[in-house]
């Protein structure tokens, strides 16, 4: 039988498409089509002599699936080859990718600046956790330069952002502001979940370390929990690795090969999901019910120039403002009939959350008001559906809107 794990032509000439459904494949003895689900938690030596060997380092095998296993890392490398980047380690969530990347290479004494829009537990992460531990942080507006530049004269480790952020659709400038991160001495670790590596690869930028949460667009069908750190191989093998070894935030076997089968269709929703999403931009901005609407491509974003400099497409997220506070934004939210009320993003499915109430609600009412947040905001994550089905879903909710409550009760609504 011919070699199993043979291939057509070089993977490092593969393009995106194809990288996701090929890359890192490693077929066993068997010669299977599907990539193998190796449920096990240890595995077996030749030998005591291969164990030690194995545990010095000086010999490749697997030893414990809380190091390494061999589903994991072919979800590891496919990520790998399709950000562009040297190494990748594989976590139970986009939080465990998160905070390994920052607590393995923080300490006591260190500096923090970060975007001050940034995801909730982000947020939380920076403000409250890391100052236990002596560790100094700074909030910046992540779209202005010049707050960057005050706050990275001074010497510092770590630079954290998201772009787009969450749920403001914030463009951060990477090449701007990695070249000020590294002037300073400090790694920029850039949260890429909105924009996927298919709309923006931040190392291409200047980043130093890109984190995901495999739950959102890589998984792609609300299944299973899943993160991911990428950087360079020295960085990942001699800072993130042991880390993560001796402290076990391991992505288990099983949803590493959910998350491998949701990249194979990763670029077709993704295509589609943008499709839907700037046609929903345009929708809602058209509405009088709405008093805003944020997309990061559209001409009317603030900083849609940056937006389309550094992304191929504007996202699957809108964000919009429903004119008249939070009992408007709810009440729209619980008339929809065909989009669901979820915190979750990135789904084949259609899902609306109010951040002040839930993503955003714990980072308090004045950091909201800092980054925009307004009780109004709404953050949509359109899915797969027809399009012309999800507009007549907000007509229809936003529609009642201006309704009394004798015609929504009658309407249904």
């Amino acid at each position: 039988m011919s070699n199993p794990t043979r291939f057509p032509s070089s993977p490092s000439a593969w393009r995106p498409a194809t990288t996701l459904v090929h890359g890192g494949t490693t077929r066993s003895l068997h010669g299977e089509t599907a990539e193998a689900l190796f449920l096990t938690s240890g595995f077996v030596y030749d030998s005591a002599e291969q164990a030690e060997a194995t545990f010095a380092g000086t010999a490749r095998h697997y030893q414990y699936s809380r190091f390494g296993n061999p589903t994991v890392a072919m979800l590891e490398e496919r990520l790998a080859a399709l950000e562009g980047a040297e190494a990748c380690r594989a976590t139970a969530s986009g939080m465990a990718a998160v905070n390994a990347a920052l607590l393995a290479h923080l300490k006591t004494g260190d500096r923090v600046v970060a975007s001050r829009a940034l995801f909730g537990s982000c947020h939380w992460i920076v403000s409250t956790l890391l100052p236990r531990y002596g560790i100094a942080t700074e909030f910046v507006d992540g779209a202005d330069l010049d707050q960057w530049r005050a706050a990275l004269r001074r010497p510092a480790q770590l630079v954290l952002l998201e772009t787009p952020s969450n749920p403001m659709l914030e463009i951060v400038d990477l090449r701007a502001v990695a070249t000020l991160a590294h002037e300073a001495g400090a790694i920029v670790v850039v949260d890429n979940v909105f924009a996927t590596p298919l709309l923006q690869r931040p190392l291409q930028f200047g980043a130093d370390v890109v984190v995901y949460s495999c739950t959102k667009h890589i998984d792609g069908q609300g299944r299973v929990l899943g993160g991911a750190v990428l950087g360079s191989r020295k960085w990942i093998d001699e800072v993130l690795q042991p880390f993560i070894r001796n402290t076990g935030p391991s992505l288990s076997a099983f949803n590493a090969w959910l998350l491998l089968k949701g990249l194979e269709t990763l670029a077709l929703r993704l295509d589609a999901g943008c499709r839907n999403a700037a046609a929903l931009a345009g929708f809602l901005a058209e509405r009088p019910e709405v008093a805003r609407v944020w997309y990061p491509t559209r001409d009317d974003h603030p900083q849609a120039e940056l937006a389309r400099a550094q992304m191929a497409d504007g996202g699957t997220l809108v964000t919009f403002e429903v004119a008249g506070g939070k009992a408007a934004a709810f009440r729209m939210l619980n008339g929809l009939r065909l989009i669901v009320v979820s915190n979750n993003l990135g789904d084949s499915k259609s899902l609306a959350t109010h951040p002040a109430t839930t993503t955003h609600m714990r980072i308090g009412a004045e950091e909201r008001a800092r980054l925009g947040i307004t009780d109004g905001v709404v953050r949509l994550s359109v899915g797969l559906e027809d399009p012309a089905d999800l507009q007549e879903d907000l007509a229809a909710a936003l529609g009642a809107l201006s309704l009394g409550s004798g015609q929504r009760r009658a309407a249904g609504l």
